[in-house]
């Protein structure tokens, strides 16, 4: 298949793109290369790319609409897969526009595409967030959503409604994916995991929201990956939870870094954020039935790995801003 995936020098975006590759699929891929966070990691993962057969980047904004007509002009692709955004709930009530450009209006303008030049399918990355503080848990896919916390959470929700109503009124075969709490090697600086490990590793204060006893469905990056290429091919409109099915506290998470790690942490507690959640937890049946995914990847074996990944690039990865 010709992929074309937006992100992809981010977090999941560049294993999506390494998992298409080794399964002999050609990506075309985009990223803007922002400084939402430090950008010295995705020049890294986007290292990792240059070079493989049937790899081509272009840099560009997917909030640009002209970039992206660009993008189509001249190719014909089978699917396009959005993972471009800018996320982080709690930095999104510092900076709401950005995320509406990015979340909303990249997700337009991909759509628009998509539907004039008749691309064979459509998958968004959402979020866990959409679920909000009051829903029963493990959450359903049909659960509520109306009750967002973050601006993040809702530019979220206002991409899903969009892809639904190009469903609808445009025919386009869409799938939207939300993720929840993904990690793991060269991970987003600014997640817990990654901070964790930095912080303990090299005797720095981990900061931590409330008591630690929230709790997050934390689910391994290739894992992610590997779903999201499931939901390549699909008919009509669905929405499907990715998650580990295994929610755990964040002290319990710290525990098991400080293991990893060989370290104690110093822990520097704040009040809880207004708009952290106390728990997410995916039902993933529906995934499990329909794309027969699961994930496989233990929260021991996958902090483990996001730990190897930081010693072995630890002279650079110290000093990345979380």
């Amino acid at each position: 298949m010709r992929i074309l995936l937006t992100g992809c020098a981010g977090f999941i975006g560049s294993r999506t793109a390494a998992l298409l590759l080794e399964q002999g699929h050609e990506v075309t891929g985009i990223d803007s290369l922002n400084d939402a966070y430090d950008p010295r990691i995705k020049s890294w993962r986007l290292q990792q790319l240059e070079g493989r057969s049937g790899f081509r980047f272009r840099q560009g904004d997917i909030a640009d609409r002209r970039a992206v007509a660009g993008l189509f002009e001249g190719a014909s692709f089978d699917a396009v897969i959005n993972l471009a955004a800018r996320a982080g709930v709690r930095q999104s009530l510092e900076n709401p526009w950005v995320y509406y450009e990015a979340n909303v209006t990249g997700t337009l303008n991909l759509l628009e595409e998509c539907a004039r030049r008749g691309a064979g399918g459509f998958v968004l990355a959402s979020t866990s967030s959409l679920y909000g503080a009051s829903n029963p848990m493990p959450f359903r896919e049909d659960a509520n959503t109306d009750s967002v916390l973050s601006p993040y959470a809702a530019s979220k929700k206002a991409a899903e409604v969009l892809v639904r109503t190009y469903h609808l009124a445009r025919g386009l075969n869409a799938t939207v994916l939300r993720y929840f709490t993904v990690y793991g090697p060269a991970g987003r600086p600014d997640m817990s995991v990654f901070r964790f490990i930095q912080k303990i590793a090299e005797g720095r204060p981990v900061t931590v929201y409330g008591d630690g006893h929230q709790q997050r469905d934390f689910t391994y990056v290739d894992d992610i990956a590997r779903g999201t290429i499931a939901a390549l091919g699909r008919k009509g409109f669905e929405v499907f939870n990715l998650g580990s099915d295994r929610p755990l506290k964040l002290n319990r998470v710290i525990e098991l870094v400080e293991a990893r790690v060989g370290a104690k942490a110093v822990i520097q507690r704040q009040p809880p954020h207004p708009a952290d959640v106390p728990a997410t937890w995916a039902d993933i049946s529906r995934a499990k039935q329909s794309l027969g995914w699961r994930p496989t990847t233990s929260i021991e074996a996958g902090i483990a790995a996001a730990a190897q990944w930081y010693f072995d690039n630890r002279t650079w990865a110290r000093d990345l801003r979380t």
